[in-house]
């Protein structure tokens, strides 16, 4: 059996693996109802923001499990008050929540700038940790 050397992945399948978030009030809800969160908070006339953006949506793609792990991006002009309440002041900023809570990945609480190994670090590590409490969560229910 011959096995497929890459897979055609549409993009806009893979965009929509990103939640877009457009008030406070609808971060709060993801925060509420997800138990990992991974948080690009981006500006549209950001060059690096723009640059890695393909690589967060990938990440996305193969990390999201619905209810334990979800990946968000902020626009911070658009969304002002969650950026404020975190205190972001450089574009991109990435954060890393649990049961809503900001919490440090690999020792970073906050990854500034277009960092993709620490981003993929961040984002596999708790994709796995995702992945195990989904299981976990499967197993118990069955």
């Amino acid at each position: 059996m011959l096995e497929k050397p890459f897979e055609i992945v549409d993009p806009a399948d893979m965009a929509d693996s990103v939640k877009h978030i457009s008030s406070h009030g609808e971060f709060d809800s993801l925060l509420s109802s997800t138990r990992y969160v991974v948080v690009d908070f981006y500006a549209d006339w950001c060059g690096p923001c723009k640059a890695i953006a393909p690589h967060f949506i990938s990440m996305a793609s193969k990390w999201s499990i619905p209810g334990f792990l979800a990946f968000a991006k902020i626009n911070v002009d658009n969304v002002g008050s969650v950026a404020q309440k975190y205190r972001v002041a450089a574009m991109p900023t990435f954060m890393f929540f649990k049961e809503g809570k900001q919490v440090a990945v690999n020792g970073n609480v906050t990854i500034q700038g277009a960092n993709l190994p620490s981003l993929k670090a961040a984002a596999e590590k708790m994709g796995k940790l995702a992945k195990e409490k989904a299981a976990a969560a499967a197993a118990e229910g069955a």
